[in-house]
């Protein structure tokens, strides 16, 4: 998956899981209930700082904070860009 957009300095593309749409136990979530996701998939990388480097690059599967970055709709499809700094953690 490639996006035509470039990230400037420490920003990434983050493309979001999908929100669970039903519970453990098989109850359907509405749409109005569900939670923002706070994984994703990395899809574009700026190219960082002067003096740091981005430690993150396109593929990682990341962990984000529930309101950080900013969305945005591409050809259809909804993505975020945030700082690198937003993101918590590659898994």
């Amino acid at each position: 998956m490639s996006v035509n957009i470039k990230p400037l300095a420490d920003r990434v593309v983050v493309k979001p899981a999908e929100a669970e749409t039903t519970t453990k136990g098989g109850i359907i979530i509405p749409d109005s209930a569900k939670e923002k996701p706070q994984r994703g998939t990395v899809v574009a990388v700026g190219g960082g700082k002067k003096d740091e480097p981005m430690t993150v690059k396109v593929g990682d599967s990341v962990l984000y904070g529930k309101y950080s970055g900013t969305e945005l709709t591409i050809e259809g499809e909804d993505y975020l860009i945030m700082r690198e700094s937003d993101i918590f953690a590659v898994v």
